[in-house]
């Protein structure tokens, strides 16, 4: 925590930092940390968002753009591998699942101890990779255009591969959640391959830590309508996850 009040350049900063470092930040625990008003805070992430530095969403920002698959592997590891371990319950032994090309489902790759015939389909080439030598698994790789900006399998090629499977789950983050919109993406191809994945699934399940929580991105990719079951690092009963209880089965 910042003490203090600080002035204009520095709390940019510091926001600038915050946003580098956690993937978003929120009005209230910036004006807490910084020892300012909510207001000042809103003033900020405004000329923030008129230098290109951030996004503005309800309630904080987002940094500008996506984050490389190497920046968002490093974050909140330990929130996901919370999450890996929930997830490994509701897996299948044997049969097709689909995975996103997100890092925190490529955390489940670790946690497939009781497979015996699963076959996982994924447009991440760094989860294709991992599942390499897994005992019990299969690993297949849509195909497609590599986005550079999220290293995610995209386009045509994708999701025509996608669409050709029937699998039982599939699994997939997001880079924000809220009650209104649903799953969101920084980016319009990301959400459109997990739109056609999901179609594709017999049940779909939505994994995301709790700093994605009330802050969406840009492209909705799954509506609350589409997605079966919510699990996060969070205890099912936590305030945070009150509004979201009553949209989806939360785990």
């Amino acid at each position: 925590m910042v003490q203090g009040n600080v002035a204009a350049e520095a709390r940019l900063r510091w926001l600038t930092a915050t946003l580098g470092e956690s993937g978003s930040v929120t009005i209230s625990d910036a004006a807490a940390a910084l020892g300012v008003s909510e207001m000042t805070i809103r003033r900020d992430l405004t000329e923030l968002e008129d230098r290109g530095a951030a996004r503005r969403v309800r309630g904080g920002a987002l940094p500008l753009g996506p984050h490389t698959f190497a920046e968002r592997h490093q974050r909140r590891t330990r929130a996901k591998a919370q999450i890996a371990t929930k997830l490994a319950a509701l897996l299948p032994t044997a049969g097709i699942v689909a995975f996103d090309a997100s890092s925190t489902v490529m955390r489940l790759t670790a946690a497939l101890t009781t497979a015996r015939d699963l076959t996982i389909v994924t447009n991440g080439p760094e989860t294709f990779a991992a599942l390499e030598g897994q005992p019990g698994v299969t690993g297949i790789l849509t195909g497609g255009q590599l986005d550079p900006r999220t290293g995610s399998l995209v386009g045509p090629i994708a999701c025509r591969s996608a669409v050709q499977l029937t699998a039982r789950c599939f699994i997939a983050s997001a880079a924000g959640v809220d009650v209104e919109h649903g799953a969101t993406e920084a980016t319009l191809e990301e959400a459109e391959v997990k739109r056609v994945l999901a179609t594709s699934a017999d049940e779909v399940i939505l994994a995301v830590d709790s700093s994605k929580l009330e802050k969406p991105a840009g492209a909705v990719s799954l509506e609350w309508v589409n997605v079966d079951v919510l699990v996060t690092e969070l205890d099912p009963k936590d305030k945070r996850l009150r509004a979201l209880r009553r949209l989806v089965r939360v785990i």
